[in-house]
C-alpha cells in the first residue's frame, strides 16, 4: 500500500483546504515546528480509517470555535496496482465514499471494505479505541508511544496469525484450536489449571473423605463400645471384692492408734515447755540478783569516782568565771563601734538623697523645657497640617479620570492632525476690495482653510460653488473627531474643569498638597507621636513632678559641713563590718554564759551525787540487802539443777517417741482411708455411667450404621474412580494436543523470527530476541545479560519497539497484506550512535514499505538520504494560492 496524496479541510487548524501530495513509495520525511499540524495530519489518517463517518464522538476534529464545520479527508493510495480513493466527511456532512479502480463503495460498505483490506474493526458505538485498530494500530505509531508495543501486538494478534498461517500453508487452524478448546473445557470441568479437582470430581473427593471419616468415627465408637463392655465386667468384680474386704476400716483403726501416741507426745512437750519457762524465769532472777550484789559491792569505788568528778567541775567553773570581765568588755566596745557606724551611714545616706533630688530637679527642668519646645512646634506643625488638608480638599481630583482625559485629548489632537492631512484644502488670494463667502463667512485678502464637511463658496457676480470632501476615510475621521470632542467635553464637565491643562494643574496642586500633608504629618508625629493633647498632658505631669521633687529637697535636712561624712558606699561597708563584729562578740558572750551555766550545773550535779553515795555507803540496810541476795542466789541454783535433770529426761522420752514420724503416720493413714473410700465411690459411679452409656449406644445401632456407611463409600469410590480416570485421560489428551499445537506454533514463529533477527543484527550485533507463542517479543539476551524488553532503558525500548513493528511489516508484506508505516516524532530519546543505526534500519525498511516520518527536529535526519517535506512552507503556499 502506497499513500500518494491526502487532502484535509475544516479539520482542527486546517480550516482551509490543505494538500500533501507527491509522497514517495519509500521513505518520506515530513517536518515542521510544534503546532504546525504534523500530529493533526496523523490524526486525520487515523480518523479516515478508524472512525465511523456517522460517529458523534469525534469533536476533537472540529476547528476551534467552529460548530458548523464538517471535517473532510481525502486519501489517494495504491494497492496491488489499483488506485484507491477514500473521501470521508464527519459531523455536519456525514459521508464516506471509496473508489477502487472502476468500482465504487459508499457509506458502511466502503468502511467495511477498508477494514477488511487493512485488518482492523470498528467499534459498535463511540470513538474508536486501541483494541479496534488491529494491524494499523501496530504500524502507525503515535507521538510518545513508540516504546509501548505489547497491547498493540495483542490487538493485532489474530491478523498476524492469519498471515503466518497463509505463509506456512498448514493449519495451525481453527479446527485444531476448537478441539483443544473442547478438550480444555471438558478438562476444566474436572480439574483446575494446576491439576486440582473441581466441580463434581472435587465434590466426590470431599464426599469420599467425609464417608471415610464417618466410617472411621463409627469404627472408633464400636471399638469403644466393646472396650466399655470389658471395662464393666472388671469394674463389677473389683467393686464387689472391695465391698467385702472394706480395707478403709483397717486404715481408720491404724489412724486412731497413731493419733493416741501423738497426743501422749504432745502432753510431754507441753510439760517440757512449762519447765523451760520456769528455768528461764529462774535464770533471769539470778541475773538480777547478781547485778544488785555487784552494785552494792561497787558503791565505794563509785564514791571515789564522784569525788574526782566534783573537784574537776569546781576547777573548770573557776577558770570560766575569771574570763567573764574580758568578754563583757569586748561586747561593750563592739556595741559602741556599731552605733557610731550606724550614725555615719545615716549621714551619708542623707547626703546622697539630697544629691539625687538635685539631679532629679535638673533632669525634670530639662524635660519640661523640651516638652514646652515640642508643644510649640506641635502647634505650628498642626496649623501647617490643617492648611495642607484644606489645600488638598480644594484641589481634590481623580488621577485616573485625569489620565483618561489626557489620553482623550491626545487622541483628539492626533485625529485633528490626521484630518488635516486628508481634508480638502481651500486656499485663496484675492485682489484688494474683492471678497468671497464660505459657509456664510466672508473671506478677503489671502488665506487657507481645510474642509471636512460639505461647504458652499459664494463668488459675487458668478454664483455658488458646492464643495464636498471625498473619501470614506474622511467621513470616518469626521465621526471620530465628533465622538472624541463629545467625550472630551463630558470628561471636562465631570471633572469640573474647562481644559486639559486646568485638570493637569489641579492634579499637580493636589499631589503637592498631598506631599505637604504627608510631610506635615511626619513633622507633627516627630514631636507629638501620641497627639497634641497627650503632649499637653505630659507637660503638666512634668511640672507637677518637678514641684514634688523640689518640696522633697527642701524637706531633706542638710548635714553639718563640719562633720567628716564619708561616702555612702564606705559608710555601708564600715556599718556592715561593725555589725559582723558585734554579731560575733554577742555570739561569744552567749557561748560564754552558756558554758558558765553548764559548768555550774555540772558542779552542782557532781556535789549531789557524791553526797548521795556517801550517805548510802554508811546505811545498815545495804548490809542486810547483801545477806538476803546471797541466800536467794543459793536457792535459785538448787532449783536450776532439778529442772535441768527433769528436762533432759523428758527430752529423751520425746526423742524416742519420734513425733515427726507419728505426724506422717497420721497423714498417711488419713489419706489411705480417704483414698480407699473415694476409689470405691468412683468405681460405683463409673459402673452406673458405663451401664447408661452402653444402653444408649446399643439403642443407636452402631454396627448397622457402620454397614450403611461402608456401602455408601463403596458407591462413592466407584463414581470417583470413573471421574478420576476421565480427568487423567482429558489431562493427558490436552497435554498431547497442546504440545502438537506448540510444535506448529514454532513453525509459525520462524518467519517472524527471521525478520526480527534481520533488524536486531544492525542495532545489537551480539544480541538475540525470542518470539513467544503469542508472537510477541519475549526474552532478550545480549552477551551474559538475559531479560525482557521492558527491563531496558526508555530509549532502548523505543528502538526495540520500532524494529519489532518493522519486522511485523515485513511479515505482512510477505503474506501479501498492505503495509503503511507512520512514525510521529519517534526516536527522540536515542543517542547519536543508536540514531545512526536506526537510520540505516529505516532506509533498509523503506525499500519494502512506505514510511511517513513526521518530526519537529529535521536537523537530526539530514543524512537520511531523502528530500524533506517542509509542512510550514506548504501551509504558506496554500494560503498564498487561496
Amino acid at each position: 500500500m502506497k499513500l500518494q496524496r491526502m487532502r484535509v479541510e475544516q479539520l482542527r487548524q486546517f480550516r482551509k483546504p490543505f494538500v500533501l501530495d507527491n509522497l514517495q513509495p519509500g521513505l518520506n520525511l515530513i517536518h515542521g515546528p510544534n503546532e504546525s499540524g504534523k500530529s493533526t495530519l496523523v490524526r486525520a489518517i487515523r480518523a479516515a480509517f478508524f472512525e465511523r463517518y456517522r460517529s458523534t464522538a469525534i469533536d476533537d476534529l472540529r476547528p476551534w470555535g467552529d460548530s458548523a464545520a464538517a471535517p473532510t479527508i481525502e486519501l489517494d493510495f495504491e494497492h496491488e496496482n489499483r488506485s484507491w480513493r477514500l473521501t470521508k466527511s464527519f459531523l455536519q456532512r456525514k459521508r464516506c465514499d471509496l473508489a477502487v479502480g472502476t468500482e465504487t463503495y459508499s457509506e458502511d460498505d466502503a468502511e467495511e471494505k477498508l477494514a477488511e483490506l487493512l485488518g482492523y474493526q470498528y467499534p459498535k458505538r463511540g470513538a474508536s479505541k486501541a483494541e479496534h485498530w488491529g494491524i494499523p494500530g501496530l504500524l502507525w505509531v503515535e507521538q510518545g508511544t513508540g516504546q509501548d508495543i505489547e497491547q498493540a501486538i495483542e490487538h493485532a494478534g489474530d491478523h498476524l496469525k492469519s498471515a503466518l498461517n497463509s505463509m506456512v500453508g498448514e493449519v495451525a487452524s481453527s479446527g485444531g484450536d476448537d478441539l483443544i478448546e473442547t478438550v480444555r473445557s471438558q478438562r476444566d470441568t474436572l480439574l483446575t489449571g494446576t491439576g486440582k479437582p473441581r466441580g463434581d470430581y472435587l465434590q466426590l473427593e470431599k464426599d469420599r473423605a467425609r464417608y471415610e471419616a464417618e466410617i472411621e468415627e463409627l469404627k472408633e465408637r464400636v471399638h469403644k463400645y466393646q472396650e466399655q463392655v470389658d471395662r464393666l465386667g472388671k469394674l463389677a468384680h473389683d467393686y464387689d471384692q472391695t465391698e467385702a474386704e472394706r480395707p478403709w476400716e483397717e486404715a481408720q483403726r491404724q489412724l486412731e492408734e497413731a493419733r493416741t501416741r501423738y497426743q501422749q507426745v504432745e502432753r510431754l512437750e507441753q510439760q517440757q515447755a512449762q519447765e523451760k519457762a520456769t528455768l528461764s524465769q529462774l535464770q533471769r532472777n539470778q541475773g538480777l540478783l547478781q547485778q544488785n550484789r555487784e552494785h552494792l559491792a561497787g558503791l565505794s569505788r563509785q564514791l571515789e569516782e564522784r569525788k574526782a568528778q566534783l573537784e574537776r567541775a569546781e576547777r573548770d567553773l573557776s577558770l570560766a568565771q575569771a574570763q567573764t570581765p574580758a568578754v563583757t568588755g569586748r561586747l561593750t566596745e563592739a556595741r559602741t563601734a556599731y552605733e557610731q557606724a550606724e550614725k555615719q551611714r545615716k549621714l551619708a545616706g542623707l547626703l546622697q538623697t539630697r544629691e539625687r533630688l538635685k539631679q532629679d530637679v535638673r533632669r525634670l527642668e530639662q524635660h519640661k523645657q523640651v516638652l514646652t519646645q515640642n508643644l510649640a512646634k506641635a502647634k505650628e506643625y498642626h496649623q501647617q497640617l490643617e492648611q495642607a488638608r484644606q489645600q488638598a480638599r480644594e484641589n481634590r481630583i481623580d488621577s485616573a479620570l485625569v489620565k483618561r482625559l489626557r489620553a482623550t485629548g491626545s487622541q483628539l489632537n492626533e485625529e485633528t492632525i490626521r484630518s488635516r492631512t486628508i481634508a480638502t484644502r481651500l486656499s485663496w488670494q484675492l485682489d484688494a476690495g474683492a471678497s468671497l463667502t464660505l459657509n456664510n463667512e466672508s473671506l478677503t485678502g489671502q488665506g487657507e482653510q481645510q474642509l471636512l464637511e460639505e461647504s458652499a463658496l459664494v463668488i459675487p457676480g458668478v454664483g455658488t460653488l458646492g464643495i464636498t470632501p471625498g473619501g470614506e476615510e474622511l467621513a470616518s475621521t469626521r465621526r471620530k473627531l465628533k465622538a472624541l470632542e463629545q467625550n472630551l467635553e463630558e470628561q471636562l464637565k465631570a471633572l469640573g474643569v474647562t481644559s486639559v491643562e486646568q485638570a493637569e494643574d489641579r492634579l499637580s496642586a493636589y499631589d503637592s498638597a498631598e506631599r505637604t500633608l504627608k510631610h506635615a504629618e511626619e513633622l507633627f508625629k516627630s514631636v507629638a507621636p501620641a497627639g497634641l493633647e497627650q503632649l499637653v498632658s505630659e507637660q503638666s505631669e512634668a511640672e507637677i513632678e518637678l514641684e514634688n521633687v523640689r518640696k522633697q529637697l527642701e524637706a531633706t535636712p542638710t548635714p553639718d559641713p563640719k562633720q567628716n561624712v564619708p561616702a555612702l558606699e564606705q559608710a555601708e561597708t564600715a556599718f556592715t563590718q561593725a555589725g559582723t563584729a558585734l554579731d560575733k562578740t554577742e555570739s561569744d558572750e552567749r557561748a560564754h554564759q552558756s558554758r558558765l551555766s553548764a559548768l555550774t550545773q555540772a558542779r552542782d550535779s557532781a556535789q549531789t551525787e557524791w553526797q548521795r553515795l556517801a550517805d548510802e555507803e554508811k546505811s545498815p540496810e545495804r548490809l542486810q540487802q547483801l545477806q538476803q541476795i546471797s541466800t536467794e542466789l543459793a536457792n535459785i541454783e538448787k532449783q536450776q539443777a532439778e529442772l535441768e535433770a527433769s528436762l533432759e529426761r523428758r527430752e529423751r522420752e520425746i526423742r524416742e517417741a519420734r513425733p515427726d514420724f507419728l505426724k506422717q503416720d497420721i497423714e498417711r493413714y488419713q489419706n489411705a482411708a480417704n483414698h480407699l473410700r473415694q476409689t470405691q465411690e468412683n468405681r460405683g459411679r463409673e459402673l452406673r455411667d458405663i451401664r447408661v452409656r452402653l444402653e444408649a449406644w446399643g439403642a443407636e445401632g452402631l454396627e448397622e450404621q457402620l454397614n450403611e456407611k461402608e456401602a455408601e463409600l463403596d458407591q462413592c469410590n466407584r463414581r470417583y474412580q470413573e471421574l478420576h480416570r476421565r480427568a487423567e485421560a482429558l489431562d493427558l489428551l490436552l497435554t498431547l494436543l497442546t504440545e502438537k499445537r506448540q510444535a506448529l506454533t514454532r513453525r509459525l514463529q520462524a518467519p517472524l523470527q527471521k525478520h526480527f533477527n534481520h533488524y536486531l543484527s544492525v542495532l545489537f550485533p551480539e544480541a538475540s530476541l525470542e518470539v513467544d507463542e503469542q508472537l510477541r517479543p519475549g526474552t532478550f539476551s545480549r552477551g551474559n545479560e538475559l531479560g525482557q524488553i521492558t527491563e531496558l532503558s526508555f530509549g532502548a525500548r523505543e528502538q526495540m519497539g520500532l524494529i519489532s513493528r518493522l519486522a511485523y511489516a515485513d511479515l505482512l508484506r510477505e503474506a501479501g497484506r498492505p503495509t503503511l508505516v507512520i512514525l510521529d516524532d519517534t526516536l527522540v530519546h536515542s543517542d547519536s550512535e543508536r540514531l545512526e543505526d536506526m537510520k540505516r534500519i529505516l532506509f533498509d525498511a523503506a525499500s519494502r514499505h512506505q514510511i511517513l516520518l513526521f518530526t519537529c527536529h529535521p536537523g537530526n535526519w539530514n543524512d537520511l538520504g531523502v528530500p524533506p517535506i517542509d509542512l510550514q512552507s506548504l501551509k504558506v503556499n496554500a494560503v498564498a494560492q487561496a
